[in-house]
C-alpha cells in the first residue's frame, strides 16, 4: 500500500487505485470506530472490543449487497446509500477478513489516532480524543456523507452483536460466498 505522501514520487503512467491508499482504508476505519463503537465513559471517544467485530463490521459497510440480505433476514429495516462493494476482503480463519488491517492498525496507532490494547485473548480497538477530531472532521468532509450514512445503518442493525455472533451470522447466510471458500479467497459474488 501507499501513502499520499508517496504519490510523488510515483509512475505516472502507472494506473492507482484508491484501494491501494493507506489513508482510504484508515478513514473508513477511523469512522467505523467512532459511529459503530461504543460510547467511553465519561468522554466524547469510542471503541470496539475485538479485531473480528471490528473485521465484521467492516464487512457489511463495504458489502451493501451482504448488508441488505443480513437486513431482510433479521427482518430490520435500513438502507445503505452506497450500493457496490467498496473494497474486497478475503476469506480468513473466521470469515471476512483483509490482510490490510495489519498494516492499517499500527499506522493509526502510531499516529495517536487509536489506542490498541490486548486484553486477554482479544484486542480493544479505541479511538483517542485526537482520532474523534480527526473523525469529526471527516464527518464534516461531505466525501464522506454516504460512508458515515451507512455506518450509522450497520451500527443500528449489528452494533450490539459480538464479533462472534457476527461471524456466525456471515457463516450460516452467506454460505457459498463465504463459508466454503478456501482460506485467501476473495470474498464476492460471482
Amino acid at each position: 500500500m501507499k501513502s499520499l505522501q508517496q504519490i510523488k514520487d510515483y509512475p505516472s503512467g502507472k494506473a492507482l487505485y484508491a484501494d491501494s491508499i493507506i489513508e482510504f482504508h484508515a478513514s473508513r476505519l477511523i469512522l467505523l470506530v467512532r459511529y459503530c463503537g461504543v460510547k467511553e465513559r465519561n468522554s466524547n471517544t469510542f471503541r470496539i472490543d475485538g479485531l473480528t467485530k471490528l473485521a465484521k463490521l467492516d464487512f457489511f459497510v463495504r458489502y451493501p449487497a451482504f448488508f441488505k440480505v443480513v437486513c431482510d433476514k433479521l427482518k430490520k429495516q435500513a438502507e445503505m446509500q452506497r450500493i457496490d462493494i467498496e473494497s474486497k476482503m478475503i476469506r480468513f480463519h473466521y470469515g471476512p477478513w483483509d490482510e490490510r488491517y495489519y498494516q492499517i492498525l499500527p499506522y493509526l496507532e502510531a499516529r495517536g489516532i487509536f489506542y490498541i490494547e490486548n486484553l486477554g485473548n482479544q484486542y480493544t480497538i479505541r479511538l483517542s480524543a485526537f482520532g474523534a477530531e480527526i473523525a469529526d472532521q471527516l464527518f464534516a468532509d461531505n466525501s464522506f456523507i454516504s460512508i458515515v450514512h451507512d455506518l450509522k445503518q450497520v451500527k443500528k442493525v449489528l452494533g450490539s452483536m459480538s464479533g462472534t455472533k457476527l461471524k456466525d451470522l456471515i457463516y450460516e447466510t452467506f454460505k457459498d460466498e463465504v463459508a466454503i471458500k478456501k482460506l485467501r479467497e476473495t470474498i464476492g459474488y460471482e
